[in-house]
């Protein structure tokens, strides 16, 4: 494992067939906790990850993939719509996660109802309401092809399509969805590149003295599932982390997202009912709605004035990785 900035973008680069690909440990992160050992990367493995998920042959009419609701240049989200869109036109009951820095995450989904990275994409190849599919029947599309047969060859040594060598290929392609060269990494580590204004700094002091206990520095999440204090939407009745365990103080908590590349996220919220940052802030200062389950750091509402947000907003674009949205081995091949 890489202990420190071995390379940055473009940070990955192939020089001889199936060179393994070393995932980035930026200095100061913490420990990545996917387990690359059991799932080494390289580079027939990450081309056929790749391949599989811009392919629409993962959903069950052929029509969606992957990539159609995680775009690159969003960040891996999508942002023409509030709700996740499936095959036929069917809507889903949340926004499209942002998907990088997968590596450190502990649980996936708004609701942590997946825990693996090499099991997260069951989750969408089976939601009947985005590609309605049984991994089965994707086995099956992808056996009947002369190109999938080499690339799994390639990939594992022999043309066995397999569920978990599915999923083990998506897992090396998202797993090297690494974000950390944006303005603010920069900054950080005292390269060119890296300044910032005094607004820009202000809005960072403001993000460390109300927002870390959520968002802490490195990676601007905590991975843990909280109440923002958002009223239920009376027509999805999401209640989040309770639909998992069934247990009441987990109803309304949802996953609590990173920062990184938020202005490139939107709409906001596990439902997408924001369109903008400001309007996120203005709900933390305005609209807080007390319940039982509410965290503790929205129980007295949170005090920020109009230039605050201004700040906090100037901050927050220099969260953008543009290195990570641009990287042309993560585009469609």
């Amino acid at each position: 494992m890489a202990t420190g900035l071995l390379f940055l973008w473009p940070a990955f680069s192939f020089s001889k067939k199936n060179e393994g690909i070393r995932l980035v440990r930026p200095k100061g992160w913490p420990k990545p906790v996917y387990n690359l050992k059991n799932n080494p990367i390289t580079e027939s493995g990450f081309k056929l990850g790749r391949k599989l998920f811009y392919d629409p042959i993962l959903s069950r009419d052929g029509t969606i993939s992957c990539a159609s609701c995680h775009t690159q240049w969003s960040a891996f989200t999508h942002i023409d719509h509030g709700l996740s869109h499936g095959i036929e036109g069917r809507k889903g009951k949340r926004n499209s996660l942002s998907l990088f820095n997968l590596a450190w995450n502990t649980s996936f989904m708004w609701d942590g109802g997946i825990n693996n990275l090499e099991v997260q994409p069951l989750g969408p190849i089976n939601n009947k309401a985005e590609m309605d599919n049984t991994l089965e029947n994707v086995i099956k599309q992808l056996d009947k092809s002369l190109a999938y047969r080499d690339g799994f060859y390639d990939a594992f040594g022999d043309s066995a399509i397999t569920g978990q060598r599915v999923l083990k290929a998506l897992a090396q392609f998202t797993v090297m969805f690494q974000s950390y060269n944006s303005r603010y990494d920069k900054y950080m580590r005292k390269e060119a590149g890296g300044e910032m204004s005094p607004q820009e700094l202000h809005g960072l002091s403001i993000v460390r003295g109300k927002c870390s206990t959520c968002h802490p520095e490195p990676l601007f999440t905590n991975y843990s599932y909280q109440n923002t204090g958002l009223p239920l939407e009376p027509d999805l009745k999401d209640y989040g982390r309770m639909t998992i365990t069934g247990d009441p103080a987990d109803s309304l908590k949802f996953k609590v997202p990173s920062l990184r590349n938020v202005v490139m996220t939107y709409p906001y919220m596990h439902d997408g009912r924001f369109r903008s940052i400001r309007q996120v802030l203005d709900h933390y200062t305005n609209s807080i709605v007390q319940s039982p389950t509410l965290a503790i750091e929205f129980k007295q509402g949170m005090a920020l004035s109009d230039q605050d947000k201004k700040d906090i907003i100037a901050f927050l674009e220099t969260l953008t990785d543009k290195d990570f949205l641009q990287n042309p081995l993560l585009r469609e091949q």
